[in-house]
């Protein structure tokens, strides 16, 4: 018995410690829904994991800047999201579920793992703002894996990425001269970078046939200075591949009613897409 109490002591201040690194919405909703989703998704076969807990957060209201809250720490918000946060947080909860766990705080280390540098938040700049950055970090400690250069008629694109540090005004804690010093560092490191793509007018029933549900969109831009424009996840409707996200048109998390390819023609900015897929999948 002394040893239990003991235990159970030593256990509270790291318990405590996970809910203090976090900004919760509302911590109560929010744990909850967290289990509600990592327990329906339990026992699924891994295959549908991603696009089946994509689709239960359907109807989620669109909520943009959530993650800009001082101090820079994991956020949680299960009641509002952007298409980024929306896509983090299904591949965090994915991860979860594809490991076995099922408690809210395993889902809280996968968020933080797949959102920050090297897994760990360590201020602002540290969070993977750009989502080229976002991939060339998570391939490497194979948390996803990137497959656009193994479609069909994919090809290579080269940018350099400065645009938020070009347009600082845009984000507040680019104020803080520290802030800005570290992003462009970061941008330096995306000077004339190299990545894949699959052209808006080259995708084809043959490489369509090459992607999944589950499969992460990442949408590239005309934009000078900008990867990507606008991220979602794919999900099957009557035979044909749509695009789930969190749409700031519609104001939620919604199917696209067009097949991806129709979609992506009507956005004359958007250039082409990234496809990605959770590593464990």
């Amino acid at each position: 018995m002394k040893k239990f109490l003991l235990l159970a002591l030593l256990l509270i201040p790291m318990l405590a410690g996970a809910q203090a690194s976090v900004n919760w919405h509302d911590e109560t909703r929010d744990t909850a829904r967290i289990n509600e989703v990592l327990k329906a998704a339990s026992g699924l076969d891994r295959r549908v994991v991603v696009d089946s807990i994509a689709r239960m957060f359907l109807g989620t209201p669109y909520v943009a800047s959530t993650l800009e809250i001082e101090p820079e720490r994991v956020t949680v918000n299960t009641d509002g999201m952007d298409c980024t946060t929306f896509v983090d947080n299904v591949l965090a909860l994915a991860r979860t579920v594809m490991e076995g766990r099922s408690d809210w705080r395993d889902f809280i280390y996968n968020l933080e793992w797949m959102r920050y540098r090297q897994g760990r938040v360590n201020g602002w700049p540290s969070r993977l703002h750009y989502i080229s950055d976002w991939i060339v970090d998570n391939v490497g400690r194979g948390n996803i894996k990137e497959i656009t250069s193994s479609l069909d008629a994919s090809e290579y694109r080269v940018k350099s990425l400065d645009f938020m540090t070009e347009h600082a005004d845009l984000y507040p804690a680019l104020a803080d001269r520290d802030n800005l010093e570290k992003m462009r560092d970061v941008e330096r490191g995306y000077r004339n970078h190299r990545y894949p793509q699959l052209a808006v007018v080259k995708i084809n029933k043959n490489n369509l046939a090459q992607m999944r549900p589950g499969d992460v969109v990442a949408i590239t831009t005309k934009t000078p200075g900008l990867d990507v424009v606008h991220l979602g996840i794919l999900t099957m409707v009557d035979g044909e591949l749509h695009l789930l996200h969190a749409s700031s048109k519609a104001g939620k998390v919604t199917i696209d009613p067009r097949p991806l390819k129709d979609h992506l023609r009507q956005n004359r900015s958007y250039l082409g897409i990234r496809v990605l897929r959770l590593a464990a999948d």
